[in-house]
């Protein structure tokens, strides 16, 4: 296999293999500048607009450090539902999915039910062709590239074939591969 090849495999596309860090390092930008801004503007928002327009009594009996951390909370929950979305966008463009219809629901879906709705509905990331390194979505059978043969299909009915079988499990037809040799 070329180095490209080898390069391909062992790279991010390997499911889990980037790891909490790795997958923070992926998202755009322009996503952690819009996140940082919300997070530094949270506090001003609220020491400078929404407290003093307040009711004084109110304020009076809230606690000094929840009026410190009640901003920090509010700008922390902000700058993590906006990393979120990008990620979404980043990782369902890896994905080869629509990524913008994926972006905008996760926007526009109240209550962070499409970015729940995404992680729930998201494809497995695609594989490299063995022949050509092109990289595939695991359910394609046939590279579109090169040909070749990713997935064995049954002859008979055009099923997927797992690893192993001796016969396909819909129709029965014998898949003509070796029995495994057992010791």
């Amino acid at each position: 296999m070329s180095s490209t090849g080898d390069k391909l495999m062992q790279g991010p596309l390997q499911e889990g293999s980037l790891g909490f860090w790795g997958n923070l390092k992926m998202i755009r930008p322009a996503a952690w500048t819009i996140a940082i801004i919300l997070f530094l503007g949270m506090p001003p928002l609220f020491w400078f607009f929404i407290f003093p327009g307040s009711d004084p009594n109110e304020m009076a009996r809230m606690p000094e450090i929840a009026k410190l951390c009640l901003p920090l909370l509010m700008g922390a929950f902000l700058m993590t539902y906006v990393l979120l979305i990008g990620f979404v966008y980043v990782d369902a463009k890896r994905r080869a999915m629509r990524h913008v219809m994926w972006t905008l629901l996760a926007i526009f879906i109240p209550n962070a039910i499409g970015i729940i709705l995404y992680f729930l509905m998201r494809d497995p990331l695609p594989t490299p062709c063995p022949n050509c390194s092109r990289l595939v979505p695991r359910t394609f059978s046939f590279c579109p590239n090169c040909g070749t043969e990713l997935m064995r299909v049954c002859k008979a009915c055009r099923r997927k074939l797992e690893p192993g079988w001796l016969n396909c499990a819909y129709c029965g037809t014998p898949t003509g591969a070796q029995a495994p040799k057992t010791t």
